[in-house]
């Protein structure tokens, strides 16, 4: 067994300390990715690398992908890459499309807007949507232009499940329906990647063809893998695709997943700890896992309304139950305030991204997360917004506290 430092006498790294400060107690990690990664999940990973062309490392193999698509309510292929997330976008579009196709996009917030990036430089044909920001997606832009769309060039929709830039949640089920409404047959590809794990999300039952995710959100594992959760109709559209596709094709990885093999060297030792993830999550149960975060996404947006700052989101029903962005009073920086409570309390909280830098804050509520670990992150949010000086009220704690215990069973 593998020794591991207590985190009292740990030396560790903060946002403003670098290598080798000393600091007692566990650091806060509250930004919306990484996550914190469960202890049982960091020794289920602390094994010897195993061989992976042995027989223990497919049933390891098939022991995992099932799981996975049971998270995602998916009968298709869950398909695995050694990567960030970004390789699972880029892996949705080169199995699915072809040169100059054209694609119905949002300007909806950062990582949209990364996700565009991708496509352009496939040189695929963006018909984007300016979105508000702060409202997201709407639902029956997506049924008027698919209607208009009588010549069917449109080849897929692409939207964000839930947008981690802004803490909005867009309605997904909404979007599926808006493109049957419109008898449509374009692909509908999902970035799930804040929400995966943490949010419902409906494969089959709301007809996505394409889901991305990655591993250090709501699967509680460290940054390293992505997936692709696949329909048969795109996985179909993967035999006629024309875009330059090697690594990411997803042929050759279902052919050697149907024994439990990868085409090439997968990340062993992250599966070890994505399989003890999931069997963790069976344990609590998706419905459980679900609840706990909106019940924790609430008590977050109570300490907003009593501090009185603004949830950047303006839409209630579509505030995430994964991330919320606080929106920073005029003449008040938010990246300030991050290090103010980096420094005092050893707490990192997620940047304003974008044209967001300095503007909002995001507080992350997801992953192995419980109700003290949510009032100690809002505990130094409250003592921060103090200290920098950011006129706001007291008792937003003392909110999310009593909130949580009216709800605790």
């Amino acid at each position: 067994m593998p020794h591991f430092h207590n985190a009292k006498n740990s030396q560790r790294m903060s946002d403003s300390q670098g290598f080798g400060a000393t600091r007692s107690g566990r650091h806060f990690l509250q930004v919306p990715g990484p996550t914190n990664v469960p202890d049982r999940v960091l020794l289920a990973m602390a094994r010897p690398t195993m061989d992976h062309r042995s027989a223990a490392f497919s049933e390891l193999t098939l022991e995992i992908l099932p799981r996975l698509q049971k998270v995602f309510n998916a009968t298709g292929p869950a398909i695995m890459f050694p990567s960030s997330a970004t390789g699972a976008w880029e892996a949705s579009i080169v199995n699915t499309l072809s040169p100059g196709d054209k694609v119905l996009m949002f300007d909806s917030g950062v990582f949209a807007g990364n996700w565009k990036t991708i496509a352009e430089r496939y040189g695929l044909d963006i018909d984007l949507v300016a979105c508000d920001w702060r409202v997201g997606v709407d639902p029956n832009v997506i049924e008027d232009k698919l209607k208009a769309d009588t010549g069917h060039a449109i080849k897929a929709v692409m939207v964000v499940h839930n947008e981690t830039s802004t803490g909005i949640t867009n309605a997904i089920a909404d979007a599926r329906a808006a493109i049957d409404a419109a008898s449509h047959p374009a692909l509908y590809l999902v970035d799930a990647v804040s929400s995966g794990g943490s949010i419902e999300i409906r494969h089959d039952d709301w007809k996505i063809d394409v889901i991305v995710t990655g591993s250090q959100k709501g699967l509680m594992l460290p940054p390293g893998l992505s997936f692709n959760i696949v329909s048969e109709k795109a996985l179909a559209m993967s035999e006629s695709s024309r875009l330059p596709c090697s690594y990411w094709d997803w042929r050759d990885m279902v052919k050697a997943n149907e024994t439990g093999f990868f085409p090439y060297t997968p990340a062993t030792n992250l599966m070890y700890g994505l399989l003890e993830a999931l069997k963790m999550m069976e344990a609590e149960g998706m419905a459980a896992i679900y609840a706990r975060h909106a019940r924790h996404g609430e008590a977050t947006r109570r300490a907003l309304a009593a501090w009185g700052v603004e949830n950047f989101c303006t839409v209630p029903e579509k505030s995430s139950n994964t991330v919320t962005a606080v929106k920073m009073p005029d003449g008040h920086n938010a990246d300030e305030l991050r290090k103010i409570i980096s420094d005092r309390f050893d707490m990192s909280l997620g940047a304003g991204l974008g044209p967001l830098a300095g503007n909002v804050f995001r507080i992350g509520h997801l992953g192995d997360f419980n109700d003290l670990t949510l009032l100690g992150t809002l505990a130094g949010v409250e003592m921060g917004l103090s200290l920098a000086g950011v006129p706001a009220n007291s008792g937003g704690v003392a909110a999310a506290m009593q909130y949580l215990a009216e709800t605790a069973n």
